[in-house]
């Protein structure tokens, strides 16, 4: 980084961490990018908190962020929907349902992380407790989709969230957004305008654009 905002100095000198300012920062950026391939791409995922949580939880896991995060978003989804198919013949009701799915999630992470271990993956081993339980609550929102609208669209809905997650890990890991960002961190408040912008979005999405080919040919 080159040059640095008197602003940002500011920050810093008072004690703030400029980690954890350039996150701040960046969170306004990941939020507008997320509402653009909700409301203009047609990508819905998990609503925008979820994808943008799995995104700083892949930005906590460091450098092998993107490998380890993976592995544990993708063992959470599957041992989440195995864990309700079994339960689903007890009938039990919503809340301790998912309370005894989001225990054998993370005895199951857990398992994992020592297996990570054994095999020397010490980058998997050491994945700080904050990304992990991030992680493990996307579970809820995995179960409640699989309820609500099928485990076909459930698992959709996962696949999105992690697309988007994984462009916003990469867009936030981007030096030259970080430089610029630091450099002038006031930018950012021109997402509020885009996202007025995006509010009065009301053309097709391009995926309905894609959905409805056949009869856009017609027309």
């Amino acid at each position: 980084m080159n040059t640095i905002s008197p602003l940002i100095n500011y920050f810093v000198s008072q004690g703030v961490p400029l980690e954890t300012i350039i996150l701040i920062l960046m969170l306004p950026i990941i939020a507008t990018m997320i509402a653009f391939f909700r409301q203009v791409v047609g990508i819905k995922a998990f609503g925008i908190y979820t994808p943008l949580i799995v995104t700083f939880a892949f930005l906590a896991m460091g450098v092998n962020g993107i490998k380890y995060g993976v592995i544990i978003f993708v063992s959470v989804i599957f041992i989440g929907m195995i864990t309700r198919f079994i339960l689903k013949k007890f009938r039990l009701l919503y809340l301790p349902r998912v309370a005894i799915t989001l225990s054998v999630v993370a005895f199951s992470i857990l398992t994992i992380l020592v297996f990570g271990g054994t095999l020397h993956r010490t980058g998997l081993a050491a994945v700080s407790i904050f990304p992990l339980l991030i992680m493990i609550a996307i579970v809820e929102k995995f179960v409640t989709a699989q309820i609500e609208k099928g485990s076909k669209t459930a698992i959709l809905l996962a696949v999105e969230t992690l697309v988007i997650s994984l462009i916003g890990y990469y867009l936030a890991s981007w030096d030259i957004l970080i430089s610029v960002i630091v450099a002038y961190p006031y930018l950012v408040l021109f997402t509020l305008p885009i996202n007025f912008v995006l509010g009065k979005w009301t053309g097709l999405r391009f995926a309905e654009y894609y959905r409805f080919r056949e009869i856009l040919k017609k027309m």
